[in-house]
């Protein structure tokens, strides 16, 4: 997971903003964060230790592990909340209560500019399209701060930029309602985060993993790295493979023609 080393009690805050909405997946959450949690204290002079450094890490590191970070199973029960503020737009994908990705970029330069209105249904759009694979044919829910966004659907006066998302966004089968932000906090958090890349955290080979559950394929998953699913053939997988190659008729038919 991708978060830029805190540099004051502001980014403290945003980062345990997020942590502590999935404190109940992570273990010993109370010990890991203890320290990073007096650092917001009022009076306390901010000071980023070694001891620090490694809580922080670890935290990231349980944040992007099983049980939060999950394969989607069975349809229905998406849920997307978004965010945006003048650092960013973020966004979480979960299922049935349970994360499946989280993304958050910084501002372009010509979104510098937009309304925060916009900025909000860009999100949005961000959502949509990255999660597409996901989300297209589902029925689900996208909870936003903006009150205003609720009856989007539904309003005339739009400018181009709004007119072109509000199209996209009619592809889905999906209702916008509001969240106040603070309760919105794990795209809250993402939006205000530091680092400007992209982090988007989930089951990216979601399609591979699917079809290869009918064959019996051992699969390992790298925890470190948040199931990103790591898809591995074991030596002794391809050698059973070449040798009901050899036990195929017809594909013993085919070689034979070939040759």
């Amino acid at each position: 997971m991708e978060w830029r080393i805190p540099k004051n009690a502001t980014e403290v805050r945003s980062f345990l903003g997020l942590a502590e909405y999935y404190r109940r997946f992570v273990k010993g959450f109370s010990i890991i964060a203890g320290l990073l949690t007096k650092l917001l204290r009022k009076g306390v002079v901010f000071q980023w230790t070694e001891q620090c450094q490694r809580n922080f890490d670890e935290l990231k590191k349980r944040l992007t592990s099983t049980p939060i970070l999950v394969l989607p199973s069975g349809s229905g029960g998406y849920v997307v909340c978004t965010d945006a503020s003048k650092q960013g737009l973020g966004c979480v994908l979960m299922h049935n209560g349970k994360v499946i990705a989280y993304a958050s970029r910084q501002l372009r330069t010509y979104e510098l500019n937009y309304p925060t209105h916009d900025l909000e249904l860009a999100v949005i759009v961000h959502a949509l399209k990255i999660w597409r694979h996901y989300l297209y044919g589902e029925k689900f829910q996208i909870f936003t701060d903006h009150k205003s966004l609720k009856y989007i659907l539904t309003q005339k006066e739009l400018n181009l930029r709004q007119r072109r998302w509000i199209e996209l966004v009619k592809d889905y089968d999906c209702t916008i309602d509001y969240h106040l932000g603070k309760a919105n906090v794990v795209a809250y958090a993402l939006s205000r985060k530091s680092s400007g890349t992209l982090a988007n955290l989930g089951s990216h080979n979601l399609t591979l993993l699917l079809e290869t559950r009918s064959m019996n394929m051992k699969l390992e998953v790298d925890q470190m790295v948040g199931l990103l699913p790591a898809l591995q053939l074991k030596p002794d997988f391809v050698d059973q493979i070449k040798e009901a190659q050899t036990r195929d008729p017809f594909l013993m038919r085919m070689l034979e023609r070939v040759k």
